[in-house]
């Protein structure tokens, strides 16, 4: 698989690392609101089409 993505006039190569890190890396998020937040990023990744 080419790691370039194509449309009939573009080709694109994007790679992002996103990493979500609250000040002195307390865990904030726990439990059932650790989750929740999990599966929003997912989703919301997957409407954009990210991998």
């Amino acid at each position: 698989m080419s790691r370039f993505k194509k449309l009939s006039q573009t080709i694109w190569h994007c790679q992002y690392h996103i990493v979500w890190t609250p000040k002195y890396r307390y865990k904030i998020l726990k439990g059932k609101i650790a989750d929740e937040v999990e599966n929003c990023v997912r989703a919301f990744s997957a409407q954009q089409g990210a991998e």
